[in-house]
């Protein structure tokens, strides 16, 4: 079951490349944490009630819910609804990701690990190359907080890769690390207007 979670997993890193609405972007990134929460149910070797319940409050209702609603907040106040129009196509960034994809295959088979999950390591890796992939290629400021959010999500599976007891202090200091970026970056995001989104309208 768990690798099928994994493989939409990678299908969703996939979909944000050719994606061309903020509002897809918010579907996937709320789909995105529903499948962490899956994953890491399944994964979780020590069940018992508070590593269960800590792991639903960091997955399931952060990932899933709390972060999309901010976004959409967001997004409804900038009034942005499309990527930007002088964004790399979606074409290039889709070949971007295959080769991203294939990229991180190669080196989760290099650096195996008898103590590091290979089929994680190379998720997470693929899953930095997308969130990194979001930030440089686009020109929003909004585009940039969904690709930061990708990259926690990458953080989050290295955490799965290099031990599935999910330590709670990993799980604490993921969870604070999106806390405080959420913030800042939200309460930025909400105050912006439409025409001053594009960090191409700042001047040196």
């Amino acid at each position: 079951m768990v690798n099928y979670l994994i493989v939409l997993f990678a299908v969703t890193l996939m979909y944000f490349a050719s994606a061309e609405r903020l509002s897809t972007y918010v579907r996937l990134v709320a789909l995105q944490g529903l499948l962490l929460c899956g994953i890491a149910v399944f994964e979780l070797k020590e069940v018992n009630l508070p590593n269960l319940l800590f792991i639903v409050a960091e997955t399931l209702l952060f990932k899933t819910i709390l972060l999309p609603y901010l976004l959409s907040r967001i997004i409804r106040k900038s009034g942005v609804t499309k990527v930007h129009r002088q964004a790399v196509p979606g074409f290039y960034l889709l070949l971007f990701s295959i080769a991203g994809l294939l990229i991180s295959v190669v080196l989760a088979v290099i650096l195996v690990n008898p103590f590091i999950n290979s089929i994680y390591l190379a998720i997470a890796l693929f899953t930095l190359f997308t969130g990194l992939l979001l930030i440089v290629t686009h020109k929003l400021i909004i585009s940039h907080l969904i690709g930061f959010l990708v990259v926690e999500n990458a953080v989050f599976l290295f955490s799965l890769a290099v031990g599935s007891e999910m330590p709670m202090l990993i799980n604490i200091g993921i969870l604070l690390d999106i806390f405080v970026g959420v913030l800042i970056l939200g309460f930025f995001g909400l105050r912006l207007r439409p025409h001053t989104n594009e960090l191409t309208m700042l001047k040196d």
